[in-house]
């Protein structure tokens, strides 16, 4: 059941889906995030067996689409063996894709061929990772099946390519391998893959290359802007060009070597750090070289992009309804939200930044009419910049200030474009 974010209070009528998944070892079954997302109730059922078993999750990581299932049935695991995981196939390599798509409740195997293996987008955590691209169809029901070549599990089902026919997409084994030494490095806790919090922009014009420095022989990316917040904001600095990664030559589009004769973007690094990890990057900064160390951490976002498995956080006083700007809350305005939902609001999920910790963008999202209010019923979707004075952090800052404000005769709030509401206690 997903919550309401228009009416934070209560959540939408229960639905009912259905995915595949495999047992690895330490009778755990593995998943996609997406079939398991803001779940009531979870059973699970073995190939074979009529029975259904109550399942709980032991971590999911929404930025990767992976999730770890149990049961604490031991009856479920008899005449179960757990499948090994295997690496990176090749090009044109044969994959066998096994899970129950819908259209059927017996196990469905369907053969495709590895056509490509570089970053995508991710549809449900809105990340952009290592993915393979098969041609085979991956349907509703499939999510979670393994992709098998050589009895070793070589990937997750988990998206397909819409408006294309026959053109599916698996997890990769480093990633799965990355969630789950991240879930036990942290004790059950998935922290996701970490990032620097730049942006860089391709260094493939020669005069560009040569004003900033870079010799004949040498390659490399231009950073255009960082995020701040991060490690990367105290030792790199905007138009600093990065020559290396951990040793591995960037070259003028973005990419590193990868495999036989492949090019990947240089994030592919990345996404083999966890967390703390730190990485030497070489670069050119007022025409001299030199190395600098940046610690990599999963970046925060302003405006949170996804929010599974938790409920809305909503703040009332007075029929006001404050909530915090999130992505989750713009997609209520339908699947066309970047279109449909207030411009402002929208350019302020997508482009800005925290600028300090802990801070939120404060909204008032709608007014509950009542005689207290009256007058004020119009004012919907502004953002909350002042409380009695007090500039606004976030929800939990706003409502300490109204408390606050108890003892004087009058609350006093400031909205963008210096709209004004005025309440007495």
């Amino acid at each position: 059941a997903s919550p309401n974010w228009f009416m934070p209070w209560q959540t939408k009528q229960q639905r009912e889906s259905t995915g595949s998944g495999f047992i690895i070892s330490g009778n755990r079954i593995l998943t996609n995030a997406h079939c398991v997302a803001d779940q009531c109730h979870i059973t699970v059922r073995k190939h074979g067996d009529p029975n259904k078993y109550t399942a709980r999750i032991v971590a999911v990581g929404h930025e990767c689409d992976l999730a770890i299932l149990t049961t604490d049935d031991p009856s479920f695991w008899d005449g179960t063996s757990a499948l090994e995981l295997g690496g990176i196939p090749e090009l044109q390599d044969p994959v066998a894709v096994v899970g129950y798509p819908t259209g059927g409740d017996n196990i469905s195997v369907s053969v495709g061929v590895v056509s490509r293996v570089e970053p995508q987008q991710y549809s449900h955590g809105a990340s952009s990772l290592l993915a393979i691209q098969i041609d085979a169809a991956i349907n509703p029901g499939n999510s979670g099946g393994p992709a098998i070549l050589d009895h070793k599990v070589v990937g997750v089902a988990f998206q397909s390519l819409e408006g294309a026919e026959n053109i599916g997409f698996i997890i990769p084994v480093p990633i799965i391998e990355h969630f789950l030494e991240d879930v036990t490095r942290n004790n059950g806790t998935y922290n996701g893959f970490p990032a620097l919090g730049i942006n860089c922009q391709a260094l493939e014009n020669g005069q560009l290359r040569t004003y900033y420095g870079l010799t004949e022989q040498e390659s490399g990316i231009l950073i255009s802007k960082i995020r701040p917040l991060t490690d990367a904001a105290d030792k790199l600095k905007k138009h600093d060009v990065i020559l290396t990664i951990d040793g591995e030559k960037v070259a003028n589009d973005g990419t590193i070597p990868f495999r036989n004769r492949e090019r990947i973007s240089f994030d592919y690094i990345l996404s083999t750090k966890y967390a703390g990890d730190s990485m030497v990057l070489g670069i050119l900064r007022d025409k001299q070289r030199m190395f600098v160390e940046v610690t990599a951490a999963p970046l925060r976002q302003l405006v949170p992009i996804q929010m599974y498995d938790m409920l809305p956080r909503y703040f009332i006083y007075a029929g006001l309804v404050f909530v915090p700007l999130t992505q989750p809350y713009l997609h209520e305005y339908g699947e066309d939200w970047y279109s449909q939902s207030p411009r402002r609001l929208c350019d302020r999920a997508l482009f800005w930044e925290a600028k300090e910790e802990g801070q939120e963008l404060v909204i008032l999202s709608q007014v509950l009419q009542d005689q207290v209010n009256q007058g004020f019923e119009t004012l919907c979707n502004l953002m909350v910049t002042e409380c009695n004075g007090v500039k606004i952090k976030n929800l939990n800052h706003l409502a300490e200030q109204l408390e606050k404000g108890k003892d004087t005769a009058y609350q006093k709030l400031i909205l963008e474009d210096n709209r004004v509401i005025v309440l007495e206690t």
